[in-house]
């Protein structure tokens, strides 16, 4: 989905609600307008009737119904409008007017205008009829009078009071757009100061972004990005101690590999270029391992691959894993045996897991002693799998056990050939199950790793017991 201008997106939910607001308004003054001019117009209908009404009256018993002219001339509002009128007797006589006139129905009977609106001649009309007691007559007799006008004074009376107002709203809207648009340009400059901060950083500068200049709603996404760069640096840092490491591990046995062919060309004694060419196949093996070890170690980090999903048998994955180390055990004369308690089921990705078990079961048989014991215990229940891997070899003392996970560290004094990443890579895996790995020390004194893993059904953790 595509997004717009910030500035652009602030100014439509600003302005939009607003204008909308504007139109409503715009919409209640036009109403407004309208019956204000009725009003008018009403009020000026009611005078004049009573202006006429007021004037007929009886003389020597003659009703003289004359129309004053000022009940006329109030309405000259320089419209052109016209003006009509009738007055009627109680009983239906026209005395004076426009026969044809509306009449209102049912007729008024009390002192009290009434208003209504009609056609006559062509023209809408607004008319106000009026039933008023005869001036001189003494048995109570009645007149009606009507008044009727056109409406062209009454269209320009909305229009004036509406474009009046229409023009202040325009004007109001305008100026609140106006005012926006600076509200939103200074509002947003620290972000733009942000972003010209973040542009004029180096490749390799990953140091924090100041807070203090932005607003506090800007200071969280502020503290992210820190944070993020804060892990990029230290990943970044990791690898580049993992590849001055690995070209350190591989310099070693490479140059040695190379001293040894180089002396087996030379040498002319079958003795010594048989071992020469043995220490050759030893480090070349030992570089293989190495190079596995690494690649297992890339694929064991976040992000690396797509993780898989499937149901893993630990007591199957410990039984291969000792079957294609045996030969391992047999030439260092160690016990390597393997205990199945109960049925140990778990999720995840079983390659990786599998590679855990062959590290630490392997780290155990390079430094167990000839003549030692290497055990492997599987046990589980329906909500817990557990592996465990003991040996009796010299163990790790305790402040060593968080510096061991490190890549390529070995602990000082530490005889073996092994390259120091076999545990970083059990804890690339079981970080990547989302559990823990924790080292203890094992009842005949060696190294006990304990793999605590919830079963199937339920999420993968992993604890360690130390028996130290």
């Amino acid at each position: 989905m595509r997004i717009d201008s910030l500035r652009l997106q602030l100014l439509r939910w600003l302005l939009l609600p607003l204008a909308g607001l504007v139109a409503v308004n715009v919409f209640t003054s036009w109403r407004q307008a309208s019956a204000t001019a009725d009003l008018v117009t009403d009020r000026t209908l009611d005078a004049s009737v009573r202006a006429i009404a007021e004037d007929v009256r009886i003389d020597r018993g003659v009703i003289d119904a004359i129309v004053p002219p000022v009940a006329l001339e109030m309405f000259d509002t320089g419209h052109r409008d016209r003006v009509f009128y009738r007055v009627d007797t109680a009983a239906g006589r026209l005395l004076t007017g426009y026969p044809d006139l509306p009449l209102p129905e049912p007729l008024p009977k009390a002192s009290a205008p009434v208003h209504f609106t009609g056609s006559y001649r062509g023209s809408d009309l607004r008319l106000a009829a009026l039933s008023y007691p005869l001036v001189g007559a003494t048995d109570g007799a009645r007149v009606t009078v009507v008044v009727g006008v056109t409406l062209a004074g009454h269209a320009a009376m909305v229009r004036e009071l509406w474009v009046g107002n229409f023009g202040q709203q325009l004007i109001l809207l305008v100026a609140a757009g106006v005012l926006v648009i600076i509200g939103l340009g200074r509002g947003l400059a620290p972000l733009m100061r942000l972003r010209e901060a973040v542009m004029e950083k180096g490749r390799d500068d990953l140091s924090p972004l100041p807070d203090h200049a932005v607003q506090s709603e800007l200071r969280p996404l502020v503290a992210a990005l820190n944070t993020y760069m804060g892990r990029v640096a230290g990943q970044m840092a990791a690898q580049r101690r993992f590849v001055a490491n690995a070209a350190h591990q591989l310099r070693t046995p490479l140059a040695l590999l190379s001293t040894q062919v180089a002396f087996a060309r030379r040498t002319g004694e079958a003795a010594e270029r048989a071992e020469a060419l043995a220490g050759a196949e030893e480090s070349t093996r030992r570089l293989a391992r190495l190079a596995a070890q690494l690649l297992t170690l890339s694929r064991a980090e976040p992000g690396s691959r797509r993780p898989r999903d499937e149901d893993i048998d630990l007591a199957q994955s410990a039984r291969q894993v000792l079957e294609g180390l045996a030969h391992l055990a047999v030439e260092r004369d160690i016990d390597l045996g393997l205990d199945v308690n109960a049925p140990a089921v778990t999720r995840g990705d079983g390659a990786m897991m599998r590679e855990a078990v062959v590290n630490l079961v392997e780290n155990a048989l390079r430094y167990t002693p000839k003549g030692g014991t290497v055990t492997v215990t599987v046990d589980g229940t329906a909500d817990e799998a557990v592996l465990v891997v003991e040996d009796s070899g010299p163990g790790i003392p305790p402040e060593e056990r968080d510096k061991v996970f490190e890549r390529f560290y070995r602990v000082p004094g530490t005889a073996g050939e092994g390259s120091g990443i076999g545990l970083s890579i059990v804890r690339e895996v079981v970080d990547g199950a989302g559990g823990r790995l924790v080292l203890g020390t094992a009842a005949a004194g060696g190294l006990r790793v304990e793999m605590r893993l919830q079963g199937v059904g339920g999420l993968t953790a992993i604890s360690v017991r130390d028996t130290s």
